[in-house]
Order: C-alpha cells, then sequence, then structure tokens
C-alpha cells in the first residue's frame, strides 16, 4: 500500500504542478487573439491577467496555512476542481470585465498548489531530490504545453475552446483524486517519510532572509519569461510561421519541452552534489544567455531561450530542497507559502511592467536587461547561504505502517 501511496502522491502532484503553470498561462497566448478580434490595445487586454498574476503568489500563504492546519490533500482537491470550474467561466465570459474576474479566479485556486503540493510530495518522498526533479519537468511541460493548447484550440475551435476544453479535463482529474483520497489510496503525513537532518536555529534565519532575496529574483525571472516569450516570438519571429497562433505557441512549447529535461538533472544534481554550490551556479550562468537573447532576431533565439529557461529552473530542485531542510515539517507548507508570495506574487511586478514597456518602446527589449540585474542579484544573494554540512543528524524515525 505504501509504495502505491508514493506512487499516487507523485503522480497527483505532478499533474497538478502541470496544471497550475498550464491554466495560468493560456491567457498569455489568447490574448494575441483577443487583440485581433476585440479591436483592443495588447497592452489593455494584457493588463486584465494581471490580477490573477498577483493572486497567483499573493494567495499563496493563505493555503499553505490551510494545508498545515486542515488537510494538504484537501486543498489539493479544491485546487483541482476551482481551477477547472474557473477556467470554465472565462471561456464563457464576453466581456473584458469578466474575463478578468474569471481569469483572477484561476489565479486565486492554482496559487493552492505550490504551498500545498510540494511540501505534500516532499513529505511522501524518498529520494527528495528525484521526486522534485520528477514534479519540476511536468511543472515545466505545463508552462510549455500552455502557447500549444490555446494556439491549437484557438485556431481550430475558437479562443473560448482554449479554456473551456482544459477546464473540463481538470475537473474529471479532481473527480478522480477525490476518490483516490476517500478510498485512503492518499495521506496526509504529520512528519517526513525520510526525516533529514535538523538545521540550527541561526542557518534558519539566514536562510530565511538570503533566499527570501534569491526566491524573489528568480521568480521575477521566471514569470516575466513565460508571459513575455509569446510577444517576443510574435514580435520577432511570426514572419517565418505566417503569422499564425499554432506556430508561434509551438515555438513557445519547444521551448519549454525543451527545457523540462534541465529539471530531472536540477534533481539529481541537488541529491548528489551540495545544494549550495548548485543554486549559486544556476543564477550567474543565467546572465550571458539573457543578454544573448536580447540581441537575436533570428530563429537562433528559439534554442537559446530554451537555455535560457533551462538554466533558470535547473536550480529549483536545489532551491526546494533548500527551503525543506531548513523549515520544521509542521510550518513547511507556510514556508513554502511564503516562497510563493515572492516568486509569484511580488515578482509578478515584473508581468505588470511587459505591457508598461511594451506600451513605451514598443518592443520587450529593456525586459531582457531587467533579467539580467535579477539573475545577478540572485547570485550574489545565493553566496550568503551557509556551506552544507553544518546541520547536525537526527535518528530516522520509524515510518508508519500502511
Amino acid at each position: 500500500m505504501a509504495r502505491y501511496t508514493g506512487l499516487l502522491t507523485q503522480a497527483f502532484s505532478s499533474i497538478a504542478h502541470s496544471f497550475s503553470h498550464l491554466f495560468t498561462l493560456l491567457y498569455a497566448t489568447v490574448v494575441l487573439v483577443l487583440e485581433r478580434e476585440w479591436g483592443m490595445s495588447y497592452a489593455d487586454l494584457f493588463a486584465l491577467s494581471i490580477p490573477m498574476s498577483i493572486l497567483f503568489g499573493a494567495a499563496a500563504l493563505p493555503a499553505g496555512w490551510l494545508g498545515d492546519k486542515w488537510s494538504a490533500s484537501g486543498m489539493m482537491a479544491l485546487f483541482f476542481l476551482g481551477v477547472g470550474a474557473c477556467s470554465i467561466a472565462t471561456g464563457l465570459a464576453d466581456r473584458p470585465l469578466t474575463i478578468c474576474l474569471a481569469l483572477s479566479g484561476i489565479g486565486l485556486f492554482a496559487a493552492i498548489y505550490h504551498p500545498v503540493g510540494i511540501p505534500w510530495l516532499v513529505r511522501n518522498a524518498v529520494n527528495r531530490g528525484r521526486a522534485l526533479g520528477i514534479n519540476g519537468v511536468f511543472g515545466s511541460a505545463g508552462t510549455a504545453g500552455a502557447a500549444l493548447v490555446a494556439g491549437l484550440l484557438a485556431d481550430l475551435y475558437g479562443w473560448r475552446a482554449a479554456f473551456i476544453v482544459p477546464g473540463a479535463i481538470c475537473l474529471l482529474i479532481g473527480i478522480a483524486f477525490i476518490w483516490a483520497r476517500q478510498a485512503g489510496l492518499l495521506l496526509d503525513r504529520g512528519e517526513d517519510l525520510v526525516p533529514q537532518p535538523q538545521a540550527g536555529k541561526s542557518d534558519i534565519w539566514r536562510v530565511f532572509w538570503v533566499m527570501s532575496a534569491t526566491m524573489l529574483c528568480t521568480g521575477l525571472i521566471y514569470q516575466a519569461t513565460a508571459f513575455a516569450l509569446p510577444k517576443v516570438f510574435d514580435a520577432r519571429l511570426s514572419g517565418f510561421f505566417n503569422d499564425s497562433m499554432l506556430g508561434i505557441g509551438g515555438m513557445v512549447t519547444l521551448v519549454y519541452t525543451c527545457s523540462a529535461l534541465s529539471q530531472i538533472v536540477g534533481g539529481e544534481l541537488a541529491d548528489r552534489f551540495s545544494l549550495r554550490s548548485v543554486y549559486i551556479a544556476a543564477q550567474w550562468l543565467q546572465i550571458p544567455v539573457i543578454l544573448l537573447g536580447m540581441i537575436l532576431i533570428h530563429p537562433a533565439l528559439i534554442p537559446v531561450a530554451a537555455l535560457m529557461v533551462s538554466i533558470n529552473v535547473v536550480g529549483q530542485p536545489a532551491e526546494n530542497s533548500l527551503l525543506a531542510k531548513y523549515t520544521p515539517p509542521q510550518w513547511r507548507g507556510r514556508a513554502f507559502g511564503a516562497k510563493f508570495v515572492l516568486t509569484l506574487g511580488v515578482s509578478s511586478l515584473g508581468v505588470a511592467v511587459i505591457p508598461v514597456i511594451y506600451k513605451l518602446t514598443g518592443t520587450l527589449d529593456v525586459l531582457f536587461i531587467m533579467l539580467a540585474i535579477c539573475a545577478a542579484l540572485a547570485g550574489t544573494f545565493a553566496m550568503m547561504l551557509p556551506r552544507d554540512g553544518k546541520t547536525a543528524p537526527v535518528e530516522a524515525a520509524p515510518q508508519a505502517a500502511e
């Protein structure tokens, strides 16, 4: 039973991770269709998604608190049902205000996953880095699939289908999740399946402040890139694909598909090497690639963008492992909630400046400079993390009978 519980936890957590990114990014491609159909400017239409981006991060802290105090699996059920219903509502919206409200609902319910689903997975994981790496691949797949799903459904059936079809699938998976939970196949553990060494109080506070800064920077880079890339490709490369939404969406999907396997690499590195070293290297290596992406107006931008995203996400398993290592299990939901308030909420300010930059300059080149500066700041702060090996080992707790 324990084996099946672990596999189902990995499966549902990974699917939910994929959905949390897919549903919040569908509009980034659909907005290009609405720009043509509704005759509104890109800046005005894009602004409708800003409340969703803010809620995606800001609601993470209360969601993590509820996951700790109530039930992680119960919150995950709410994630599937809420995201699915709000996505369908977005597809049925008929004016800008209702689209904004429905998108905000997607952001609110999607905020549940990161502070609840990742700690839930960590508590049930035998190999933490590997489990987080696999989980990260699904997150990248959701980011990759958003542009392709939205572009394909919008081209074939209209923009409304880009929200209604995925929303219905999410609801069905939510029903399957509830059945598995009621059947006792999914558990809420109070402690880690595999206990980790206990961190000292001084290191816990040091890591908290340092990682608050690094996670804000890395989250801003990830969020801004994911939302801006469809428009960057539309402006620079659409002529190579006859202005097709499917072509633009396909290029974005290719970028995130190529970068997805870097999460597996990052997970293995996190299990085998110093978490601190892996994390620092991931920050500094981003800078030259981001600057190269800024100057390319050529199909070579596609592999460069894939490398840019890959380096950004390769450090995520190490980042999540560091946070889990320095946080007691009973506080982990709130700790991850605080993390995603920074990486998805405060960093959504980076998303908010996208239409401003575009309106003022007519391009998104300045955004690349901003991202390079963020990577340099993240690398500088990451070097302040305590060196690995300072924690004292603890006795492994006996595993509960399943």
